[in-house]
């Protein structure tokens, strides 16, 4: 029988390859398009083996766009998924639970603590999907994701390409990414596997310095780009100017002081046992291979 999954955020960088993955082993892909309505999300999902919800918002200049978006709009599909009788994959973020050092990565019994107005909605449209009484749900908590068609990154390869890169932060942060193609993957896996009730990281096992991330950017481009050191004191101001600029702007800035806050912490570290355990499944592209296979695709798009 052939699986029907609904996705929304299905044009987004990471629902492009979700709906890719899906249609390859044979799933019919729903697209859901804003704005989302619960009487109409239901009629179109009723049927449906799931509902994956990607849609959201990454970057925004006012908190209430963040909760709009990733809190009241995780809270609509949500119910009209249980009014449909729908299991729903909610794909959040690490940004939910919160920073952790390499040497005690944040496990997911552990008590959320996001920096962020992001990290906050995230964890906020998750307490939204727990809050409905008789919902299937699995949410998935991945950390940075990037891979082809990613724009987030672009910036950095594009220092990289230019002749420098910038390092920031501390220097003993450890960080953990997941390439979009593993991610895919996993969704994939979550639909079928029906893990009701589980919240689980999703990345590959290896966390990796900043300077390491780097030095994978610049061999991915082929240029012996210098990397420079970066003082916090410059960061620090260059974050309150992002504050000031980006509120004018309506606009985030690439440095501002959430993302300051990010940088300023110990680390992005969690661990993947469950997800090994759970849905028996783990991130296989590790960040030299994703990083050269980004940059090859920017090439080719004319991107770098």
């Amino acid at each position: 029988m052939t699986r029907r999954v609904a996705v929304t955020g299905a044009n987004g960088f990471i629902g492009r390859n979700v709906v890719a993955l899906l249609r390859e082993r044979g799933a019919a892909v729903s697209p859901i398009a804003r704005p989302f309505d619960a009487d109409r999300v239901a009629a179109q999902i009723a049927g449906a083996d799931a509902v994956v919800h990607l849609a959201g918002v990454v970057s925004a200049a006012k908190e209430s766009a963040f909760v709009e978006a990733n809190v009241e709009g995780t809270r609509t599909i949500a119910a009209a998924a249980r009014a449909a009788g729908v299991p729903i994959v909610y794909i959040s973020s690490l940004a939910a639970g919160g920073p952790a050092p390499a040497d005690a990565p944040r496990v997911e019994t552990d008590p959320p603590a996001p920096l962020t107005a992001y990290g906050h909605s995230k964890l906020g449209g998750e307490l939204a999907i727990r809050s409905i009484d008789g919902l299937q749900w699995t949410i998935l908590r991945p950390t940075v994701v990037y891979g082809p068609g990613d724009r987030g990154m672009l910036p950095i390869f594009r220092l990289a390409a230019r002749g420098v890169l910038p390092h920031v932060g501390r220097t003993t942060a450890q960080y953990m990414f997941v390439h979009v193609r593993d991610l895919a993957r996993v969704i994939d896996r979550a639909v079928d596997a029906r893990a009701f009730g589980e919240t689980m990281f999703v990345c590959h096992p290896r966390a990796v310095t900043t300077r390491e991330l780097l030095e994978r950017m610049r061999e991915a481009v082929g240029r012996r780009a210098p990397i420079v050191r970066v003082p916090d004191t410059v960061l620090r101001a260059a974050a309150r100017v992002g504050d000031v600029v980006g509120t004018l702007r309506g606009k985030r800035l690439i440095i501002d002081s959430p993302r300051y806050a990010e940088l300023s912490a110990p680390g992005f570290v969690c661990s993947v046992e469950r997800l090994r355990d759970r849905l028996g499944i783990a991130a296989e592209i590790d960040l030299a291979e994703g990083l050269a296979q980004t940059a090859a695709w920017y090439r080719a798009e004319g991107w770098l």
